[in-house]
């Protein structure tokens, strides 16, 4: 179980791999119970990507994976996307009684509705999420302030500024003077309102339509699905295999 070169802390290696909780797997780390690479590690903020060999009680962590699941969900306006709520808030996770200890891949605020994935495969989710995958997602925005014209739209395919950098080109289709679908490869925190809200059009409504290679297909508003096989591989292959030197130094402008 490696997670593409990349690396990340002990504690949430550990998660990802379903041994237990972040907190819990903090506790096994401090307890002596986690080695790596054969030697045992005491510190959870300790970095690794999963091909040094990491074992927990002496079992390797990747077997503690069993058989994961993915699931697609429809979020209706107001629902959060999180495991759990302390205001109380109904979840994403709600969503599924799978009996699973299920995870969403990524967030959607509240407002926002449409696909989001739900699983217990932490390589995966890291995969689908990690930047230097560039997995595409697909929003349909309702903005304010019709119509969005040329260079509003050429703006966006450009990237703009925001107050955490310049955002890498995405796709943009206008599909009516108030209706935008854009396509992005980054997963920036309100990325596509703050880009709107950048351009001068502010959205009104906001839906994701596709991540990498699914979409809705039918799903009401708080339906969910077990993803196949199949289509969890084709998940599995979605966006690049690793980012060129060249676009990671763009990226960094």
């Amino acid at each position: 179980m490696t997670y593409g070169g990349t690396t990340m802390r002990l504690a949430k290696y550990l998660a990802h791999a379903g041994v237990a909780s972040r907190r819990a797997s903090e506790a096994l780390v401090f307890g002596g119970r986690v080695s790596v690479g054969g030697e045992v590690v005491r510190d959870p903020a300790r970095d690794v990507d999963g091909s040094e060999g990491v074992e927990v009680d002496g079992r390797p962590a990747r077997a503690w994976q069993g058989d994961r699941a993915v699931y697609a969900v429809n979020k209706p306006a107001g629902v959060v996307s999180t495991a759990a709520d302390t205001h109380g808030r109904r979840t994403v996770v709600s969503l599924v009684p799978s009996g699973r200890r299920l995870y969403p891949i990524g967030r959607l605020d509240a407002g926002t509705t449409g696909l989001i994935l739900l699983t217990d495969d932490g390589p995966l989710a890291h995969r689908l999420t990690h930047p230097s995958f560039e997995v595409p997602r697909v929003y349909r925005a309702k903005v304010r302030r019709p119509p969005v014209r040329s260079a509003a739209l050429q703006a966006l395919r450009d990237g703009v500024e925001l107050d955490d950098g310049v955002t890498a080109p995405a796709r943009v289709k206008r599909l009516a003077p108030d209706l935008l679908e854009i396509t992005i490869r980054e997963g920036r925190k309100r990325q596509v309102r703050r880009m709107c809200d950048a351009v001068g059009h502010p959205v009104a409504a906001l839906e994701r339509v596709a991540f990498g290679p699914l979409g809705l297909k039918g799903l009401e508003p708080g339906e969910h699905r077990r993803l196949t096989a199949a289509e969890i591989e084709r998940l599995r292959s979605a966006g690049r295999s690793r980012r060129s030197p060249a676009r990671a130094a763009g990226r960094r402008r």
